[in-house]
């Protein structure tokens, strides 16, 4: 059966433009209802306006759907409360969150500004520690929701002029990983998203690096073809956000095309003694068994599930 979004009510934060416009005409184009969120005014200087929001909103209209423009801003708690209070307002209820609202404040670690973190970290990790606690009492209360929270391999990998926009993006999969447990009691199901796109904000980013750095990159950015338009991404991100998905507490990757699960594992390790600490000595002495992932690997669900795999399943 198709992917549907009859009676459903979806909020897009930093949808008006980007990856967060294809996720909502998809989602719109399924029967869903949207939230068009984007701010009045961008926080990083470029001057959008709620031309933005209401763009997307026309297009959706235009096409026979429904849809409602939030200019608020995910950073602050009543920015947040809002948001969730037009998705309220004008349809009734909430089903699903699409965490996707950031912005860009790219520079090498030594020369990074206090403003510009704590930018970052307002709109990528407060911003969706925010919007995501407005909504959970209604899905809470529902026994339905589902939350995409949006990650970025430069969180989960590392990549270079990123401090602290990898720092907030890993923070994101640490909320997720928390939420997905304390949600999968009450039909609450939380995935995350390390999505790949060329977009106004990766555009910015690479006319920060280093000479030459393009020209090496262009032999993989011909092979990758089409792949690295927005669009790309929308069909896993809508399937996350519907009722057809099952899954929980899971990272997946888009990249040119392909789709994967991404994932955070344990060797089988060295097991020190119980009696008393390893010592450095120990350590040095057994890196490499500690490090060897050729023979095999754990990936916990939680803190619980590790201590299980460390003694065993019948203790």
């Amino acid at each position: 059966m198709p992917v549907s979004f009859a009676d459903r009510v979806v909020i897009v934060t930093g949808a008006g433009g980007g990856l967060g416009r294809t996720y909502a005409l998809d989602i719109a184009g399924r029967g869903g209802a949207v939230v068009v969120n984007d701010l009045g005014c961008a926080v990083d200087g470029s001057g959008r306006s709620r031309e933005a929001a209401d763009k997307v909103v026309a297009e959706i209209t235009a096409a026979g759907g429904r849809a409602v423009a939030s200019y608020d801003s995910v950073a602050t708690k009543d920015g947040a409360r809002r948001i969730v209070d037009t998705a309220i307002d004008a349809f009734g209820r909430v089903d699903a969150l699409i965490n996707n609202a950031g912005n860009l404040r790219n520079d090498w670690f030594e020369n990074v500004r206090e403003e510009d973190r704590d930018a970052v970290i307002a709109t990528h990790l407060f911003g969706t520690f925010n919007v995501t606690q407005a909504v959970w009492p209604h899905m809470h209360a529902q026994k339905y929701g589902r939350v995409v929270f949006t990650s970025s391999a430069s969180g989960m990998l590392g990549n270079p002029m990123q401090a602290g926009y990898g720092m907030a993006k890993a923070g994101i999969v640490g909320l997720m990983n928390v939420l997905s447990q304390e949600g999968r009691p009450h039909g609450i199901l939380c995935n995350a998203i390390t999505p790949n796109a060329l977009t106004r904000m990766g555009e910015e980013h690479a006319e920060k690096m280093e000479p030459g750095v393009l020209e090496k990159m262009a032999p993989v950015m011909a092979a990758l073809g089409r792949s690295m338009e927005p669009v790309f991404n929308a069909g896993i991100v809508v399937y996350l956000a519907s009722a057809a998905c099952t899954t929980t507490h899971t990272i997946y990757s888009q990249l040119g095309g392909r789709i994967a699960r991404v994932f955070i594992g344990v060797t089988e390790g060295w097991q020190g003694p119980r009696t008393h600490p390893a010592t450095a000595d120990d350590i040095a002495a057994h890196i490499g068994q500690i490090r060897d992932a050729t023979r095999g690997s754990h990936i916990p669900d939680d803190l619980n599930h590790e201590f299980r795999i460390v003694v065993g399943p019948d203790v």
